[in-house]
């Protein structure tokens, strides 16, 4: 893989999918339908998913794509490929509450190694490098540019006094629980994977997910984290967390800065 490439790519593409998401978000209406396991779908998700499957296609034809949109058509064997989730957070944008992201990523044999997430109405743009370390950019995000950054890396967490980020749409009681293990400063809700983005740059320490999610919601903001330095376990026995599942399906996870002193499940 040509990461430098890839790089330009994942960007480029993520700045163009979010201004047509942010195009139907401020416009008076849209449709709102419901998949087969009754999550919400628009027809931002269906424009933004055209959009990045046709460019990263183009752009790397030889590399297996699965993408939120059209998993169910998706080869289920493969350990190494581009993934992408078009609109992470439908609820945030349905209910126009600006948690919502662009989610690309690159899986090399399990592992989310390079990753772009773009937060189109927080003005927040995340993603690797072509070395894999991770940045945030600033500015206003021009189209064949990259403009302004700034290296991030996770906290060096005091745990005595953690910060903890969890879901906004999904947290729950036990959720709540597993937090209640730790000696917490500050706890904060947010959508999407910014979650994940927090954490790389220091704003939270931890990050637990009691809860269902798809590989598409995780990978990018994996990729982001790992390259500033953190790790994302397995819930049940703090092993890495690995890509190419059966079904695409995640186990509960925790996405955290190393210097966290875990508490077991």
């Amino acid at each position: 893989m040509n990461y430098d490439k890839l790089t330009e790519v994942m960007r480029k593409l993520a700045i163009e999918a979010g201004a047509k998401i942010m195009e139907i978000y401020e416009s008076d209406d849209f449709d709102v339908e419901l998949k087969s396991d009754d999550s919400p779908v628009t027809i931002a998700d269906q424009a933004a998913d055209a959009l990045i499957s046709a460019g990263l296609t183009a752009a790397f034809p030889d590399v297996a794509l699965v993408t939120e949109e059209q998993s169910d058509s998706h080869d289920q064997d493969v350990d190494t490929f581009l993934i992408v989730d078009p609109l992470d957070g439908t609820k945030e944008f349905i209910n126009r509450r600006g948690d919502f992201t662009v989610n690309i990523a690159y899986v090399e044999n399990g592992v989310p190694t390079r990753g772009v997430v773009y937060a189109p109405a927080r003005q927040r743009m995340f993603f690797t490098l072509a070395d894999g370390s991770a940045v945030e950019e600033v500015g206003d995000f021009d189209l064949t540019t990259i403009g302004e950054t700034r290296a991030i890396h996770v906290s060096d967490a005091d745990n005595d006094a953690l910060m903890i980020v969890a879901s906004k749409s999904h947290r729950d009681q036990a959720t709540d629980d597993y937090i209640n293990k730790y000696a917490v400063k500050d706890s904060k809700s947010a959508g999407s994977s910014l979650k994940f983005c927090l954490v790389a740059t220091g704003e939270a320490d931890l990050y637990p997910r009691v809860g269902r999610t798809m590989e598409w919601d995780t990978a990018a903001g994996h990729a982001v984290l790992a390259g500033a330095g953190g790790q994302v376990v397995r819930f049940d026995d703090h092993s890495p967390l690995v890509y190419g599942k059966e079904g695409f399906a995640n186990p509960f996870f925790i996405a955290f800065a190393p210097s966290v002193d875990l508490k077991p499940a």
